[in-house]
């Protein structure tokens, strides 16, 4: 696809067609990767996005056990110096 470079106030942008911002997922904002000959646009992603479907499928392949044994007491309330 080819796109032209159009003046925006003293700088240079693309404009893109909405079906393609929507095909790929991008809002207000992307992430641009400068290449040697190239520029390559990500969608930002939101902070922990997918944690928790990732989560569940952890625990429903069993894969959620702690890695470091649990030293503390459940009845922190007793003998707490805190």
């Amino acid at each position: 696809m080819e796109l032209s470079i159009v003046r925006i106030g003293n700088s240079r942008g693309l404009r893109l067609p909405k079906e393609i911002l929507d095909r790929l997922g991008f809002s207000d904002k992307v992430e641009a990767v400068l290449g040697e000959n190239s520029l390559t646009l990500y969608a930002v992603k939101k902070p922990r996005e997918g944690w928790s479907e990732a989560a569940k499928a952890m625990h429903a392949a069993g894969e959620d056990e702690l890695l470091i044994p649990d030293i503390l007491d459940d009845d922190l309330t007793e003998g707490n110096p805190w």
